[in-house]
């Protein structure tokens, strides 16, 4: 086991892989920006560290700032959370080669799996169904001729990253010419890359994802599904399992299918594939991210499955522990993404310090959050605040839960987005278990929000 381990992150995820360090019994030094000095992580840390100026270019983003901390505070691993560096294979090769274990895939896995459209043709042969698309864009004339033939409308996609970045959907040749430069800018800008390529777009889907953890031993599980489906310009606020949107036997085929296939594909360490699933019940494949995920502990509460120590045994080097067979799936768990941003004005994001904060409690509840009263919320990051997660035994049990929870959460000093999940929570739509990924970007956040006013 690991004695000691940078983590090279912030916020909520840095928190939760310090606690998870203090639960296997190993030390945490915490990687800080100057912007990130008075954050919890920092201060709880057994011992932090400064790598660099807010920007995140020359901290949280810099290989040669965590390297160097890493061996200065005597670490021998580094953890790299979600976003930033998590899944660069070049950073995790670099990691490798000055004596450190890297907690997360190998890099000869991440390189495998780096870019989404080979990934989605590697995993075809495996027997995972995808979504109709093209290879990678050359120029605009070939778009045009690939989105042609796939068929209007079609969804531009960058191939080295997610989080909405660079995705645009569009209806015709003249949109479809009109936002090509815009996505190789976006994705460019956050990835490094601007390779592009087109899925189909299925107008009306749901999102669901297959969480997998797989030791260097080629020892494979599946963790069941997550439903994501409520997004806001494709990113997900919402998350929930197990899916409303699916059968008992859909479920199952699906995980089974989805862990089958990256086993038989090389994947190490803990994973997630993504698909989009039709009006029929057809489900395909549409990327792997190679790293926890930010919904990971909606997982962690059916299962009761420490997903960042999996993480962490994975990398020492340990054989998984369990098989398929212990992985118990009970209950139903939704998690609630609190971002510092603004509904009624397009989710604008904001900063700002937190004036009174209270984290809700309660049978069933659990708060994943930086957050405390005095915390001043800096602007040059993303601007997830917390996660609120709540279980039941039923789905209403869990939603009733989530409406008491989300009563008692004070986080005053800064807007928050806390108003759209009450108001999910009163939503036909949500309650029935009906919804799609455009529920809000269709309705508008606005409208939305007067929709739950009046109900």
């Amino acid at each position: 086991m690991l004695s000691r381990i940078l983590i090279a992150n912030r916020g909520e995820i840095a928190l939760r892989i310090l606690r998870a360090c203090r639960t296997l019994g190993i030390e945490a030094v915490v990687a800080y920006s100057e912007a990130d000095r008075d954050s919890l992580p920092a201060l709880l840390a057994d011992e932090a560290i400064c790598i660099g100026p807010a920007d995140a270019k020359r901290s949280y983003l810099s290989a040669p700032a965590l390297i160097s901390a890493a061996l200065v505070t005597g670490c021998d691993a580094i953890h790299p959370g979600y976003g930033f560096l998590s899944e660069d294979d070049a950073f995790a090769d670099a990691v490798r080669a000055h004596g450190l274990t890297f907690i997360g895939p190998p890099s000869s896995v991440l390189e495998r799996f780096a870019s989404k459209e080979e990934t989605r043709r590697l995993l075809a042969t495996h027997g995972l169904p995808t979504i109709p698309g093209s290879g990678l864009l050359v120029d605009e004339a070939q778009a045009l001729e690939e989105a042609e033939r796939i068929g209007f409308p079609v969804l531009v996609k960058p191939s080295a990253g997610g989080g909405g970045k660079g995705m645009r959907m569009v209806r015709s040749p003249r949109e479809l010419a009109a936002v090509l430069p815009i996505c190789r800018s976006e994705a460019k800008a956050a990835f490094g890359d601007d390779a592009l390529y087109l899925e189909k777009w299925l107008e009306e889907n749901r999102h669901v994802e297959v969480q997998v953890a797989v030791d260097r031993f080629g020892h494979g599980v599946h963790l069941w599904e997550r439903d994501c489906s409520v997004q806001r310009r494709h990113q997900k606020i919402l998350e929930e399992a197990p899916s409303p949107a699916m059968t008992p036997a859909g479920r199952r085929e699906l995980a089974e299918r989805a862990i089958k296939a990256v086993v038989a594909a090389g994947y190490e360490n803990v994973g997630t594939l993504e698909f989009l699933v039709d009006g029929e019940g057809n489900a395909y494949f549409i990327e792997i991210n190679c790293r926890i995920q930010v919904e990971h502990p909606v997982t962690e509460m059916l299962t009761g499955i420490d997903l960042v120590a999996t993480q962490i045994r994975i990398a020492s080097g340990e054989p998984l522990g369990f098989t398929q067979a212990d992985v118990a799936y009970r209950g139903h768990a939704i998690e609630f993404r609190i971002n510092a941003e603004d509904p009624e004005h397009d989710f604008r994001p904001g900063a700002g310090t937190i004036e009174r904060f209270n984290a809700p409690g309660g049978p069933g509840v659990r708060f994943d959050s930086h957050a405390y009263s005095g915390y001043e919320v800096p602007p040059y990051y993303d601007s997830l605040l917390g996660k609120l997660i709540v279980w039941g035994p039923t789905r209403e049990v869990a939603i009733a839960r989530g409406r008491a929870a989300l009563g008692e959460l004070v986080l005053e000093g800064v807007v928050t987005n806390a108003q759209i999940h009450r108001a999910l929570l009163v939503s036909e739509p949500f309650l029935e278990g009906r919804f799609t990924t455009n529920l809000l970007d269709r309705i508008g956040s606005a409208a939305f929000l007067a929709a739950a006013d009046r109900s």
